[in-house]
């Protein structure tokens, strides 16, 4: 028989044999890590939100502040989120139209805690899945924003709050499971499930 080499070398079907089983791993193993890789930046995506939520809240309490995070579209539909401070006062209160409120670079206006101030948070989401694989949905529609007490309530004075944004997948990724998260009145953030059923024992169900 031909050998590729002499003696103990491996004959041309033990090659083509090891090359074969080698193309149905990969053919197997490929799509699969793909699945998974996508399926952990999906459930990423409502950790990243949740984590925004609760940062907003958190900053309020501890500088006794108002707070607000913002959401805003990347070209292709995915959602960054910002956390921002402002100090109100009795001539200028913080509202989504007036206050002195923190940028990126610039601390809120009469921040108190001089150079340890607070600058704005950003965070992008250029990690998580396109939107054409993962869809934001923003709870009521047309909404952006939550804006925080000093106490940590959402501020219901402002007109439009967002309540909960839902991260569906489109058609062609229906693997990949919905999820969501909903902010309540008193300002907690939690992750549910928007395909729950509507019943009392189901604890994942997004509640309105």
């Amino acid at each position: 028989m031909f050998q590729l080499r002499g003696g103990g070398g491996f004959t041309l079907i033990e090659m083509l044999l090891v090359m074969a089983v080698i193309g149905i791993m990969l053919a197997i193993g490929v799509p699969m890590m793909s699945a998974w890789s996508l399926s952990n930046k999906a459930a990423a995506a409502s950790g990243m939100y949740m984590e925004g939520f609760q940062l907003a809240r958190q900053q309020a309490l501890s500088h006794n502040a108002a707070s607000r995070i913002v959401l805003s579209p990347l070209a292709d539909g995915r959602l960054n989120w910002q956390v921002d401070l402002c100090f109100p006062t009795s001539a200028v209160p913080c509202s989504d139209a007036s206050g002195g409120w923190s940028t990126t670079t610039t601390a809120a206006d009469g921040d108190p805690q001089a150079g340890t101030a607070f600058t704005s948070v950003l965070r992008t989401a250029d990690a998580l899945p396109s939107a054409d694989v993962l869809q934001p949905i923003l709870v009521p529609e047309g909404s952006t924003s939550i804006y925080f007490t000093s106490q940590g309530w959402v501020n219901t004075a402002v007109a439009k709050r967002l309540v909960q944004i839902k991260l569906v997948p489109t058609a062609n990724y229906s693997q990949i499971p919905a999820s969501a998260v909903v902010v309540n009145l008193a300002g907690t953030a939690s992750k549910c499930n928007p395909d729950a059923a509507i019943v009392a024992a189901d604890s994942r169900y997004c509640s309105p």
